[in-house]
């Protein structure tokens, strides 16, 4: 069975088709009635647009491409931050009637692949997730004069709208809690330095120690479980009585919980430990994991809308949300 045509469209409403392509393509010029009589036409003929000549008309692509900086396996199957927000970017978007195209970029060639793509005029806008410091797509995305929007500050100074969430004063809580609870030789393992959400918790923590007149004790991991495992080893070794631990994230907070069990340190008699981001498996860790909740999905679905606002002259001003201590048993 052949496709029905916009010109059987326009033969069967009756108007011409100049007329039906503009109600295809959702221009108000046309007048109710009308419009109505090429609506009905469509849904009598099953009329589907060629989404290429769509794009010629209106100048869009209705594809907005999610850029990822990290390897797959880490996407995929370590890092389940990773899931829920491409899932409520993906979803914010479906319901806006628009496409995602998931694009990962954590090699120089993949980056290059990504602004070949984008530079092609492939989508209308980019959300760019976990940027690192030298990340060289921010800056490239800028020249091509295509809306760009960062989940997460970017760690570069480059003037690109975000949403992020408050890193400083999530871990500022967290830490705060630990000194409130009697702590006095409180630890941390941040987060990767070139990246803005390790930067900002380690921030926070070193705020409340020095105005609670403790010293820091820091080791830094990479945002992975095995990176938390290995450096609260290392903070063991150098300093055997720490009594309290501030994670920059859950999963390296899950290693350091495996770390201090295999030291024989209960968590929390000898060492209250405290994460950051609240993953489902903070609940089932042991003990349950207390935790700040970093609102991930309600950040993703924020940056669809911010770069959504843009398309129409919106607002490019930064969106901060809120995070909150979730106290559980391991301090």
């Amino acid at each position: 069975m052949r496709r029905p045509t916009l010109e059987a469209v326009a033969a069967r409403a009756g108007v011409s088709r100049a007329t039906a392509s503009r109600v295809v393509n959702g221009q108000t010029t046309v007048a109710p009635d009308i419009r109505d009589a090429v609506l009905r036409a469509i849904d009598e003929l099953g009329y589907l647009p060629n989404p290429a000549a769509r794009s010629l008309v209106t100048q869009r692509t209705d594809s907005i491409a999610l850029v990822v900086s990290e390897p797959p396996t880490r996407v995929f199957s370590e890092d389940p931050m990773f899931a829920t927000a491409i899932r409520s970017a993906s979803v914010e978007l479906e319901a806006a009637d628009k496409q995602v195209v998931l694009m990962l970029a954590s090699s120089a060639k993949s980056h290059a692949r990504v602004e070949r793509y984008i530079a092609g005029g492939h989508v209308d806008g980019v959300m760019l997730i976990s940027m690192h410091g030298a990340d060289p797509l921010p800056t490239a995305l800028s020249r091509l004069r295509v809306p760009v929007v960062s989940y997460g500050r970017p760690a570069v100074p480059i003037d690109i709208p975000y949403v992020d969430n408050d890193n400083v004063g999530g871990a500022e809580s967290a830490v705060r809690h630990l000194v409130e609870s009697g702590r006095r030789r409180i630890a941390t393992i941040a987060g990767p330095q070139d990246m803005i959400g390790g930067q900002d918790r380690l921030t926070g923590y070193r705020n409340i120690l020095r105005d609670s007149d403790r010293r820091s004790i820091v080791a830094v991991g990479d945002f992975t479980r095995e990176s938390g495992a290995v450096a609260m080893r290392q903070l063991l070794g150098d300093d055997p009585g720490l009594d309290a631990v501030f994670v920059a994230n859950d999963l390296m907070a899950v290693g350091a919980l495996q770390s201090l069990r295999l030291a024989g340190r209960r968590v929390p008699d000898d060492v209250a430990v405290v994460g950051f981001d609240d993953i489902e498996a903070a609940k089932y860790t042991e003990p349950p994991l207390t935790t700040v909740r970093h609102p991930v999905a309600e950040q993703a679905a924020a940056m669809v809308r911010l770069l959504l606002g843009l398309f129409t002259g919106g607002s490019a001003e930064p969106i901060i949300l809120p995070t909150e201590l979730i106290v559980r048993e391991s301090a």
